[in-house]
This record gives C-alpha cells, sequence and structure tokens, in this order.
C-alpha cells in the first residue's frame, strides 16, 4: 500500500504539503487530479473510509468575493438539504475542504439542453432552495460593483464598452428591486459540470458562490451558463415555479443579464490573477458579447416592464 506522501510526489510543492497534512487521507491508496476547474485544483483521493475529493483553492480566490467560511458553512447546509456533497474536513485560512466523492456523470452544457432533463435540475433546485438558510447572501449587483472596483483600482483590463452599460444595470437594479423575490439559498453558479447525475438522482456541487438569493436568479444563470437556446428558458421556468409565469420568465431573463455581465469581471480578474492555465479572457468576452446583444436590443425595455408588475 502506498502512503500518502509517495502519492504526492509530483505534486506542485504547495499542494503535496497541504495533502501530506491532512489526517482524514490517512491509509490512502489513490490519488489523482481531477480535470475541470477553474478556480481551484480539486483532487480525488481513495482512502480505506471512501473516495473524497480535496479542492485547494488560493489566497487569490478572496478578491473574487468568495469566503471560504460561509463556503463550508454552506456546504454543510447543502449536505443537510440533500443535494450537496457530505463534508468530511476543512481547514480555515489554508484553502482545503474536502467532502465525499459523488458516484455519477459529470453533466457537460449538452445534458442541460435537453428537454427532459430541465424538470430535473429544476427539481434540484427547489429541494436546495427549501433547505437550510445559508449563513451568507449574494447579490450580483453588489458583486460586480465589488469587481469593477477592484479591475479599476488594480488597472485590470476590461472589455471595450464595458462601462458604457453601467446606467442600464442602474435602472436594471430598480426595476428589479420594485417587487424582490424572497431569498432561499441558491448555489449561484451552477455550470453544467456543477451537476452531477447518479442517474436517479442530481447533486449540486461546488459553493463558493453559495449565499441565500432570489430563486430566478438561479434558473436564469442556468440558462446563461449552459448557453441555452431562448425558448428553453420559459419550460426551465414553468418546471421550477410549476406553471408558466410570463413576469417570472422576464425576472429569470434580466438576471441571466445581469450574471453574464458581472461574472465578465470575474473573468476580467481572473485573467490577471490566475495562475491556472485557462484562457479567462475569451471566457470573459463570449458572456459579455452576449450581454451587449441584449443590451443594445429591442426586448430590453419590455423585460424592464414585465419585472416592474407585481
Amino acid at each position: 500500500m502506498a502512503s500518502l506522501d509517495a502519492l504526492v510526489v509530483g505534486l506542485p510543492p504547495q499542494d503535496a504539503e497541504r495533502l501530506a497534512g491532512l489526517p482524514c487521507l490517512a491509509g490512502a491508496t489513490m490519488l489523482s487530479a481531477l480535470p475541470g476547474g477553474i478556480t481551484n485544483r480539486n483532487y480525488r483521493v481513495d482512502t480505506p473510509q471512501g473516495a473524497l475529493v480535496v479542492r485547494l483553492s488560493d489566497e487569490e480566490s478572496s478578491l473574487l468575493a468568495v469566503d471560504r467560511v460561509n463556503e463550508h458553512r454552506n456546504s454543510l447546509a447543502a449536505a443537510f438539504a440533500g443535494v450537496g456533497a457530505p463534508v468530511v474536513d476543512f481547514v480555515a485560512g489554508r484553502g482545503i475542504l474536502v467532502v465525499g466523492f459523488l458516484e455519477g456523470r459529470t453533466w457537460v452544457e449538452d445534458d442541460v439542453r435537453r428537454p427532459d432533463n430541465l424538470p430535473r435540475i429544476a427539481a434540484a433546485c427547489r429541494q436546495l432552495h427549501a433547505g437550510p438558510r445559508f449563513a451568507s447572501d449574494f447579490n450580483m449587483f453588489d458583486i460586480q460593483a465589488q469587481y469593477l472596483s477592484l479591475c479599476r483600482e488594480r488597472g485590470f483590463r476590461m472589455p471595450a464598452r464595458y462601462e458604457e452599460f453601467l446606467p442600464v444595470l442602474a435602472r436594471l437594479r430598480v426595476a428589479m428591486g420594485e417587487h424582490p423575490e424572497p431569498t432561499v439559498p441558491c448555489n449561484n453558479d451552477l455550470l453544467a459540470r456543477n451537476v452531477i447525475d447518479a442517474g436517479d438522482r442530481l447533486w449540486l456541487i461546488d459553493y463558493e458562490y453559495s449565499g441565500n438569493n432570489e430563486a430566478s436568479f438561479e434558473i436564469g444563470n442556468i440558462w446563461s451558463e449552459s448557453t441555452l437556446p431562448l425558448d428553453l428558458l420559459e419550460p426551465l421556468v414553468t418546471a421550477y415555479w410549476g406553471q408558466p409565469d410570463p413576469a417570472k420568465w422576464a425576472r429569470a431573463r434580466l438576471w441571466a443579464l445581469v450574471s453574464q455581465y458581472g461574472w465578465t469581471l470575474w473573468a476580467s480578474i481572473q485573467d490577471s490573477v490566475s495562475p491556472l492555465d485557462f484562457d479567462f479572457w475569451e471566457w470573459g468576452l463570449e458572456k459579455f458579447d452576449r450581454a451587449v446583444a441584449t443590451f443594445d436590443g429591442p426586448e430590453l425595455d419590455g423585460l424592464l416592464d414585465a419585472v416592474g408588475r407585481p
């Protein structure tokens, strides 16, 4: 049986040191890097007690408005709700979170685009949203403002025309604040790869950006992150709310716009500070281009009118 010290040979030194010091990994028999993370580094570790996932983050993630203590607390709440992985260990101040490995297939965007999967993801969201309230709140208007302040302060590059749309964003905030939804515990970052399909159920993973938020943000962000066609937003909204609702559709559509605009600056920050080998700039430009299409398009005034109604 290989020791953990032997298993971590060849890893980045900072990762090897953190992994080797974890008591929950005692007796590990196998360690492998998990693909797909664009904020952290993730490892699967097989132990006599079962397979675990160790998520390692760096201090730079604090620039992205990630609070690791709240992430840990919210991960515990999501596990209690029955949709998140069991939490095994957390080391505050060292960027270490250990959760149980969930057997199943990680979704890709094509899975979200399947109409028969929309009721499944909506049901998983309802289960999470009905669970214990999270330790933190999430509002993309506030997050975007924080990201923008940081980009200006540090001189991080932003897409051309980005600040041109700030007055429109202010209009959005006023209109959407007239009749807000009650907040519920939301993941707020349900990219396709944050959904694990176990066949008879879906798991929702990664609670870095989790916080109490409007359910319509969760729905709009799912639609946006998997670049679903517009005609799939209505069945997703209907699956979540149980009936067609034009006002909820408009609200989800506008939250998708706000998320695209806000996550664009997330990418600007990552482009400047992240050590990961990933093209964050192009990732952000794709979101910004879709936001611009809505900002410049003919539907915005109608959407604003719709969410202004009770």
